[in-house]
């Protein structure tokens, strides 16, 4: 087994590229291009299904995929969608308890945003499924850096 002169990793005999960095192997033969040697699935759609439950499959991608492409979707899927679930939780709490002692003024504050949350969480998420599919890495602006540090280099 070889490895990558760039990062280190093991590259197996015969692959172009290095599956953790991308890093172009020389000696070798051009045998797979978009596919990793473990994972049999091709980067752009382990991005895609990085959003499609959510902050879920976010988890599931980043404990089993770490190429750099791919780990930074799931990355900004746990923060972007868990984020988003955490302040819908805040706002059921807040809101909700209001109404418990009578305030039913709050109950409508409450339910606008929270329709305003699912409709931003609606819209991020065709957006980023969109664009992990077409290869991009689009970045949510407050999140992407959460995303880069906890994805890694």
């Amino acid at each position: 087994m070889a490895f990558c002169s760039q990062c280190g990793g093991e590259v197996a005999t015969g692959v172009a590229f290095c599956p953790k960095c991308g890093q172009a192997q020389t000696g070798g033969q051009v045998t797979q291009t978009s596919h990793s040697a473990g994972s049999g699935m091709a980067e752009n759609v382990a991005g895609l299904l990085c959003y499609v439950l959510g902050w879920v499959t976010g988890i599931i991608f980043f404990l089993i995929d770490k190429r750099p492409f791919v780990r930074f979707h799931p990355a900004q899927s746990i923060v972007v969608f868990g984020g988003l679930h955490i302040l819908n939780v805040i706002i059921g709490i807040l809101f909700g308890a209001r109404v418990m002692m009578g305030g039913w003024g709050a109950f409508g504050i409450g339910a606008a945003l929270y329709s305003l949350i699912n409709l931003v969480a609606l819209i991020l998420w065709i957006l980023l499924m969109v664009k992990a599919y077409q290869g991009e890495k689009f970045q949510v602006p407050v999140a992407a850096g959460i995303a880069q540090s906890l994805a890694g280099k």
